[in-house]
């Protein structure tokens, strides 16, 4: 069994571990460095060597850690660090064995994002000026962005033969170029029809840009930035005080889906998300709706 003997010399030949044999960058190099350092100190105050550290140990450690109030995400790099050294350590004969096998990462928890109500979408959208080229445009890619839940990238790329108005549906492109067809209500057809009717066939479209459904005065695409601000332009003027986004449409359209009676996997689908755990989000953003299914159909509650 090798000996610790100088801890410096140690820290710097894990380093280079991590760079030539792992390969992680010089800035994760550096910051599992320091937090291996923040275990030495914790070690040195107990007086405990590093030999001596069991499962038992580290867990404690991360315990005092999440006692001082660190991020989740810096005690999930803190223990990514931990796991790294550990394993070199046993690995270079420095340890019998790798005490950090057991260790953990603390669940990150996600922030409910913002929502709309129908009400809020309505002014929303009602603050379109339909009495200009804009304001039509404007509504048909708001009601879009609501009633297909698209993402913002999903809605500057939309092609004019993707929308299929007899069969109701849209074929998107979702991330990692996968498609994907989502029900289009009669609400967005119908917004959809009259910018096609009586506000495309005026727009100067450039020939790269003609397969494009919504364009600008100049006849390209809309930019993501200019989608952000039409958004928070109306809900300004709509007297909406949250803090939204082109992306607050996609989460509310997810979540009335959810308080409507749909299924987490249909939404999973629509929404084009690869994992279900990524759609389970909206469950605790329909707290409300999830009583009272269970007080009107448990039967428990039903009297």
């Amino acid at each position: 069994m090798r000996q610790i003997t100088d801890t410096g010399r140690l820290l710097r030949d894990f380093g280079a571990y991590l760079t030539m044999q792992r390969g992680l960058s010089v800035n994760t190099r550096d910051a599992y460095r320091l937090d291996i350092e923040k275990l030495l100190g914790w070690l040195a105050d107990r007086s405990e060597p590093l030999r001596a550290v069991s499962d038992d140990t580290l867990r404690e450690f991360m315990a005092d850690i999440h006692d001082l109030g660190i991020a989740p995400s810096s005690q999930s790099r803190l223990v990514s660090g931990l796991k790294h050294f550990f394993r070199y350590l046993a690995a270079e004969g420095y340890l019998p064995d790798n005490p950090s096998q057991l260790l953990e990462v603390p669940r990150r928890s996600r922030p409910l994002p913002e929502v709309l109500t129908v009400a809020e979408i309505d002014a929303l959208i009602g603050e379109c000026d339909l009495s200009t080229p804009e304001g039509v445009r404007n509504a048909a890619m708001l009601e879009m962005l609501y009633s297909c839940g698209l993402r913002v990238s999903e809605l500057v790329n939309l092609e004019i033969s993707k929308v299929y108005f007899d069969e109701g549906y849209v074929i998107v492109y979702g991330k990692g170029s996968k498609q994907r067809l989502v029900p289009m209500s009669e609400t967005a057809a119908d917004r959809i029809g009259e910018y096609l009717r009586s506000v495309r066939p005026s727009v100067p479209v450039k020939l790269s840009e003609s397969h494009i459904l919504f364009l600008n005065r100049r006849g390209s695409r809309l930019t993501r930035q200019m989608v952000f601000t039409v958004v928070r332009t109306m809900a300004a003027a709509a007297g909406i005080k949250k803090n939204i986004s082109p992306h607050t449409l996609r989460h509310s359209f997810a979540t009335h889906l959810l308080e409507g009676g749909a299924n987490l996997r249909a939404i999973q689908q629509m929404l084009g998300h690869e994992s279900i755990s990524t759609t389970e989000i909206y469950l605790h953003l329909d707290a409300s709706s999830l009583r009272t299914a269970i007080l009107a159909h448990h039967p428990r509650c039903i009297k």
